[in-house]
């Protein structure tokens, strides 16, 4: 990893999650709405840290939206009507923020 990337992260994700937000732009507004209330959700609660559970997630999700559209249900038939449970659902496997911090913590004070 150069020290280019080290800084800015790695442009090849970069550019994946660039092309998940087109992706979602190009959902009917109901869907997109969706997305980026789900999204907020996930950042503001300790969502996934780790790049590949956040390209498996939000890629999960943008499918499922794609198809939920295409078919022309609405977001709460795919989702359920607790999305805030289906968000934790689908983090309950992943490495959050709030585990990452949480190791930092015990770290920190283990070490004292």
């Amino acid at each position: 990893m150069s020290i280019f990337e080290k800084i800015i992260g790695s442009l090849d994700d970069k550019r994946e999650w660039k092309a998940m937000e087109a992706r979602a732009k190009g959902l009917p507004n109901e869907y997109f709405n969706a997305y980026n209330a789900i999204k907020k959700y996930m950042w503001t609660a300790g969502g996934p840290s780790d790049w590949k559970d956040i390209s498996r997630i939000f890629g999960s999700i943008l499918d499922l939206f794609e198809e939920g559209a295409a078919e022309g249900k609405k977001v709460t038939d795919l989702t359920g009507e607790d999305v805030a449970a289906f968000c934790d659902e689908l983090v309950k496997d992943a490495k959050t923020w709030k585990d990452k911090y949480r190791t930092k913590l015990n770290d920190t004070i283990g070490r004292g």
